[in-house]
């Protein structure tokens, strides 16, 4: 049987509100974002691409970026036109998301392109049939469909991705009447993907509440424990297991991302010292030794500060 492979990352990567969070104030030339986070995760979902395509010469620098970490990967949002307009795209604007799908596959960095619809797309008739036709143009490449209405929560809607090799998006996000569930549900044959909201009810369909106030949370790690549980389930089919964190307010994303990763292997993880100050919940998956250094935590009499040894 095959072993899973989990990479576990966060929607995004360009917040103003991440920096002197997660990116430091200062920071010196030459200074960018991917190789940053790159030290610290393995995937990052691309938001930019859906609100404008990915230029060539703009993907290979992306490529170059993480050129030293060999195992991180990118997924690109789809274009909007494509979910949420659904409208007026046109065959250029295929052409352009297949070209920058394209220069990552070929160096092995595609995880996914990502395929998210709004609450409001429910299971009619229409939207399956819209639905079949947007696997259709882009047939070949790794899809992930995310919906968010418990209508589509239908054996046919699973089987027709399914029959289209694209995997269901498993999502958190806050429940009301019609949300789609929490799920481990697995129908491409590869790889599994899961996305996590935060569960900020009282400012998700608020009206006036922007993008920051609607992602804006924490999630505790006892929150966390039953999609542990889900993910674990999805890597016993093999395959890859892509684990997105979109709760991006203040790095909130980066510090779940990261929980999320010391609990799915048991294995501690580096941790940005800024967010560590942010956050000190992260204390507990902090590697405790680096190579020649002291523990993190180690106090002069060396012990680790919590009365272990160093």
């Amino acid at each position: 049987m095959r072993m899973a492979r989990y990479h576990v990352g966060t929607a995004g990567w360009s917040y103003e509100d991440w920096e002197g969070v997660v990116y430091p104030r200062d920071k010196g030339r030459g200074f960018h974002a991917l190789p940053f986070l790159a030290r610290f995760i393995d995937l990052v979902e691309v938001n930019s691409t859906f609100y404008r395509p990915a230029p060539a010469a703009m993907v290979r620098s992306w490529l170059e970026k993480i050129g030293p970490f060999p195992d991180f990967l990118l997924a690109l949002k789809v274009h909007q036109a494509f979910t949420h307009l659904r409208s007026g795209f046109t065959s250029a604007d295929v052409d352009a998301l297949r070209a920058a799908a394209d220069i990552l596959r070929l160096r092995g960095r595609l995880a996914a392109l990502l395929v998210q619809f709004p609450w409001s797309f429910r299971n009619t008739p229409e939207n399956a049939a819209y639905l079949e036709r947007l696997l259709g143009l882009f047939a070949g490449y790794p899809l992930a469909v995310e919906v968010r209405h418990a209508s589509w929560d239908t054996p046919a809607f699973y089987d027709a991705l399914r029959e289209g090799r694209a995997a269901f998006c498993n999502i958190d996000q806050p429940l009301f009447d019609g949300s789609i569930a929490p799920s481990a549900v697995a129908t491409a044959p590869d790889f599994a993907y899961v996305r996590l909201h935060g569960r900020n009810r009282a400012d998700w369909f608020r009206a006036g509440a922007g993008r920051d106030a609607r992602y804006d949370y924490l999630y505790a790690r006892d929150e966390l424990e039953d999609w542990i549980a889900r993910i674990k389930a999805l890597g016993s089919r093999g395959g890859k297991v892509y684990v997105v964190t979109n709760n991006h307010y203040r790095g909130q994303a980066l510090a779940n991302a990261l929980q999320i990763r010391n609990m799915i292997t048991g294995e501690k993880v580096d941790v940005p010292d800024l967010l560590l100050e942010r956050y000190p919940a992260l204390r507990d998956i902090v590697r405790a030794v680096k190579a020649g250094q002291r523990g993190l935590f180690e106090d002069g009499d060396g012990t680790d500060g919590r009365g272990g040894p160093a």
